[in-house]
């Protein structure tokens, strides 16, 4: 199981010439094209669950949420950013691997 898997990543196959994709290169080289966009999703969907689970560890110390849905929309655009500029070579390479494998799939 990849841990990609529970993260919801859109390809958009509209933009993919499958024709093109033969080789294991071609391949890799579409899946780098759209590693950019699969790197906002992802620190996206973390960013959401992370708000989430602070969410629910503040209701259960019965701490009260005062944050406004402004302040969580910037919580989710800042982390989404970050995680695009900041994540590691691994994740990076982990994420091209499941898009190479998804692009095999759609093919």
């Amino acid at each position: 199981m990849n841990k990609f898997d529970d993260i919801e990543i859109e390809i958009d196959v509209k933009e993919i010439d499958f024709d093109s994709l033969e080789s294991d290169e071609d391949f890799r080289s579409e899946a780098q094209r759209l590693l950019p966009k699969a790197l906002v999703q992802v620190g996206e969907a973390m960013a959401e669950k992370t708000w989430e689970d602070l969410e629910k560890e503040m209701q259960k110390s019965g701490i009260k949420s005062g944050a406004s849905q402004s302040a969580k929309r910037k919580f989710i655009q800042e982390t989404k950013r970050n995680y695009q500029r900041n994540a590691s070579s691994r994740d990076k390479r982990e994420l091209e691997d499941y898009l190479v494998e998804k692009l095999h799939q759609y093919k």
